[in-house]
């Protein structure tokens, strides 16, 4: 089955200036990916399902710097998007507090796209 511009999915943005390691990487944007489903199977149950039958497609893109994720995420909630920003316990990499990544999604497509597709990927 092609994806279309309607097919649910899920953007991860990690911010670049924290020099994150992989394995830190990783575990943020699991945490952003597992908030933002549980927040939309809430709001959004049909459109969950659809993109857990869909593959769950998950891109992870990259942000110079906290005004980046802050600025995308207020355009997203404008927009009605499911988002998280993922605030970081403090105890190994970055200090307390420290916004990592924003997650956004599940929605269709093309209501990511048209805020993301000037983002690079991680």
């Amino acid at each position: 089955m092609a994806l279309t511009a309607e097919h649910p999915s899920m953007v991860l943005i990690a911010r670049k200036d924290l020099k994150m390691s992989a394995g830190k990487l990783a575990v943020q944007c699991s945490h952003a990916a597992v908030t933002c489903t549980v927040n939309a199977r809430k709001s959004h149950a049909r459109l969950v399902e659809r993109w857990m039958n869909g593959g769950a497609r998950k891109i992870c893109l990259r942000a110079d710097d906290l005004g980046t994720l802050q600025r995308l995420a207020g355009q997203a909630q404008s927009a009605g998007l499911v988002t998280t920003l993922v605030k970081d316990a403090g105890h190994t990499e970055v200090p307390p507090g420290t916004i990592t990544v924003l997650g956004i999604g599940p929605a269709p497509r093309r209501a990511i796209d048209a805020l993301v597709s000037d983002l690079k990927p991680y």
